[in-house]
């Protein structure tokens, strides 16, 4: 028997039907047949090509296999995303080339290929990974080698630098008087950092389009991190709509502006998992058992009360000269993002019933404010 034979034996017996018996059966005929290895790896690489025309992106796929399934599948799934990638031969964009050097960076961290174990449980482990790669699909087309723009000034410039690494302390500090005045100097930062790049864009007005990043949003109480996602994008420039089903949002905006979110965003995520832990023990010390709900509520008036303060931030006055463009800017967003997703809809948050997990919460983004927007001279 020929190895495509054996492949192609395996994958009808596997692929395309859910049941543990089916993997079995062929996980067992790969098992048995050494010489199919290479076929089923090339076979594996052409799955992912298939998830590229689809429209995911390398993080896109590491992460909804993290998701649905475990460590060695990732493993499996960022060493076929690397065998694949010299043979990709479409033009990618600064994004998609940073997604695969933070998949070279965790294979230089952990070098070899994935554990295999025996080669039953090897074979089990390809066949999952390759059942979800088949049924993953098609996204809205991101595609940001399409209208690159001018130089983003990469690598990253020095304000995000600053940004990065003031937000870094204010979730590595146990003090909430410093995290919070750190939190407020890289937000005064992101806000002068997007204000110059709308000023450059005023003196040089074909400064590209918007561009468009997927950010995970991941369970549990994924409903109101995805609310914070959003307050954070609306009082930076940006937009974002979320895929429930999938576990991300995707953001439009300016570059310079979707970097600032990104920081932001998972800054604060930090911050309200340690405020939440602090509200926890009070509740434990005060003899009131932790809760689902408790958790839900808290992390729902945590993303409630900062986006209120995001949005009172957003409104402070900027320089007259900026406003035109900056118009012009908030309308080329919308539009980006109304190509992008024609049709959504509205959710209500569920579960927002605990009235001390609303307080504590509301209370932590207090601690965690972000400073006001300052105008440019």
């Amino acid at each position: 028997m020929s190895t495509s034979s054996t492949v192609e034996r395996a994958f009808r017996t596997a692929l395309h039907d859910t049941g543990d018996a089916a993997l079995d059966t062929g996980a067992s005929l790969l098992a048995a047949d050494p010489a199919a290895d290479g076929e089923l790896s090339r076979r594996g690489e052409e799955f992912v090509a298939a998830a590229w025309r689809r429209d995911w992106q390398p993080a896109d796929v590491v992460r909804i296999v993290r998701r649905e399934l475990d460590d060695v599948h990732v493993r499996l799934a960022e060493a076929l995303i690397r065998a694949q990638a010299p043979r990709d031969d479409r033009p990618r964009g600064p994004r998609w080339t940073a997604q695969l050097a933070r998949i070279d960076a965790r294979a230089a961290e952990h070098p070899g290929a994935a554990p295999r174990g025996d080669r039953f449980s090897h074979a089990t482990a390809v066949l999952e990974l390759y059942r979800l790669l088949l049924r993953l699909p098609v996204l809205e087309s991101l595609d940001d080698a399409a209208d690159p723009g001018p130089p983003d000034r990469r690598p990253e410039s020095r304000a995000l630098g600053r940004i990065r690494a003031l937000l870094a302390k204010a979730e590595a500090t146990g003090y909430p008087e410093e995290a919070e005045a750190l939190s407020a100097k890289a937000q005064e930062l992101m806000a002068r950092h997007s204000l110059d790049e709308a000023l450059l864009a005023a003196r040089a007005p074909a400064a590209g389009m918007p561009d468009a990043c997927r950010i995970g949003v991941e369970p549990p109480y994924e409903q109101a991190k995805a609310v914070l996602l959003d307050a954070v994008a609306g009082a930076n420039h940006c937009r974002a709509v979320w895929n429930e089903p999938l576990g991300f949002s995707t953001v439009v905006g300016f570059a310079s502006d979707l970097e600032a979110v990104e920081l932001l965003h998972t800054s604060l995520l930090v911050q309200a998992t340690a405020a939440l832990t602090k509200a926890e023990a009070a509740q434990r010390a005060g003899g009131r058992k932790r809760t689902k709900t408790f958790r839900q509520s808290f992390l729902a008036a945590y993303a409630h009360r900062v986006g209120t303060r995001l949005a009172a931030a957003a409104e402070s006055p900027v320089s007259e000269d900026l406003l035109p463009v900056l118009a012009s800017r908030a309308v080329a967003v919308a539009d980006r993002t109304d190509r992008l997703f024609p049709e959504t809809t509205t959710t209500r948050l569920r579960g927002v019933s605990d009235a001390a997990g609303w307080q504590e919460g509301s209370r932590a983004a207090d601690d965690a404010r972000v400073g006001s927007r300052r105008p440019l001279p």
